[in-house]
């Protein structure tokens, strides 16, 4: 193998300004301006919205306008070369194009930071789910716990996570990876991989739904106490997975405390208090007992009846939406000292019209959502491949449009 991984045709030129379409005369801002937008937002002095976009890999292995290696996801989580390729372009990309339309580096850097993933399966998959890989999509897993098997996920051994199944592959995976990129450069730059973890959680719904299937909501009203079994075990793997982790690479447990639990939208607010908050409650009191670290919750659908539930019961204060959400009374809801993230609706960003994009992001950000100084602006959740250009320029022109907070 050469030391230079980037072959030429990878290459991507600038967009030119037809492909941007009728708000692609927002600003040009150096990465140096973007950095001073969020460190301002970050030491409570903001002056304009930040915006952001959740990506992952997807957008390169799923995109053939990028992957021209034809890569799909059953090469990407079993071959280093393709995981590696497949890491580097994502990122790669995202600089060249998808950064452009948020406060985000489009400059190469001087090292490339770099670690492998393996989208949201590996959860169910270190419980033994089989990964079954999709024709043009991300790969998901199969539930494993249904009719008389339901109990069998608590004869698993949960006190050596890394040195079997998914996670020891994965770790195989990443010293691998880290092997095909020592002493090599992608676009002249040195390429540093980052230590592969799983320090947090899907959430023990969501983990139960991946697992169990919708049968799980059965059992909150049929046997709660399985119910209740099964997220004590799904939380307890989490905490000795993380410990594990940590404890592999020798990192210090710091910085924010957070968790998922998208499958808590389809629960009642009583529901909520009754099956899962105690859950919830657990994972945050047991990483942050003296309640000094921030913490944060990713939650995707409309979960937002429960918010107020999450903030004052488990001191939740950064809030990272889906859709749909009402920006308006979300904020009046959680005051203003309490961090929203969110913005267009995917399926806007996906197949509306620019213009479409520009009045929903103009409505979201004159919603009152601003007020206190606390949100951050992106698509609502997870920026799928293929997405047009002149829309994201849409919904990040609406941010110097409309995105200014108030000085007051």
């Amino acid at each position: 193998m050469t030391a230079e991984l980037a072959k030429p045709a990878w290459e991507l030129p600038p967009l030119e300004p037809a492909e941007l379409g009728p708000y692609g005369d927002f600003p040009r801002l150096p990465d140096k301006a973007k950095t001073e937008i969020w460190d301002a937002y970050r030491a409570g002095r903001p002056s304009r919205v930040p915006v952001t976009l959740g990506m992952n890999d997807r957008i390169y292995v799923l995109d053939p306008r990028f992957n021209a290696e034809g890569l799909d996801y059953r090469r990407v989580f079993n071959d280093p070369a393709a995981m590696l390729t497949a890491t580097f372009m994502y990122h790669y990309v995202c600089r060249r194009r998808h950064h452009l339309f948020a406060d985000s580096p489009t400059g190469l850097p001087e090292e490339w930071e770099i670690g492998i993933g393996f989208q949201n399966v590996y959860e169910a998959a270190s419980y033994g789910a089989p990964i079954e890989y999709r024709d043009d999509n991300v790969p998901d897993t199969q539930p494993i716990l249904d009719g008389d098997r339901r109990h069998a996920i608590f004869d698993l051994d949960i006190d050596h996570p890394l040195e079997r199944g998914f996670f020891k592959h994965a770790l195989d995976m990443c010293a691998r990876v880290r092997e095909l990129a020592q002493g090599r450069t992608f676009f002249g730059r040195p390429i540093k991989v980052v230590p592969f973890t799983a320090l947090g959680t899907d959430g023990p719904l969501t983990v139960a739904m991946n697992l169990r299937g919708p049968a799980i909501l059965a059992d909150l009203r049929r046997d709660p106490h399985y119910a209740r079994q099964l997220f004590d075990f799904l939380i307890t793997a989490a905490f000795k997975r993380r410990a594990a982790f940590l404890k592999h690479w020798g990192q210090k447990d710091t910085g924010q405390v957070g968790i998922a639990d998208d499958s808590i939208a389809l629960l009642s607010p009583a529901q909520y208090r009754e099956h899962v908050l105690p859950h919830h409650r657990r994972w945050f009191d047991t990483l942050d007992p003296r309640r000094d670290r921030v913490r944060g919750i990713h939650l995707c659908g409309d979960a937002t009846r429960h918010f107020k539930t999450i903030r004052d019961e488990l001191g939740v204060t950064i809030f990272d939406t889906g859709f749909p959400v009402d920006f308006a009374a979300l904020r009046r809801d959680l005051g203003p000292d309490v961090e929203i993230i969110g913005g267009v609706e995917v399926p806007l960003l996906m197949d509306a019209t620019p213009q479409r994009v520009y009045e929903r992001a103009r409505e979201i950000l004159t919603s009152g959502v601003l007020s206190g100084g606390r949100f951050t602006l992106r698509e609502a959740n997870n920026l799928p491949p293929g997405a047009a250009w002149p829309n994201l320029a849409a919904m990040y022109k609406a941010a110097f449009d409309c995105g200014t907070f108030s000085s007051g």
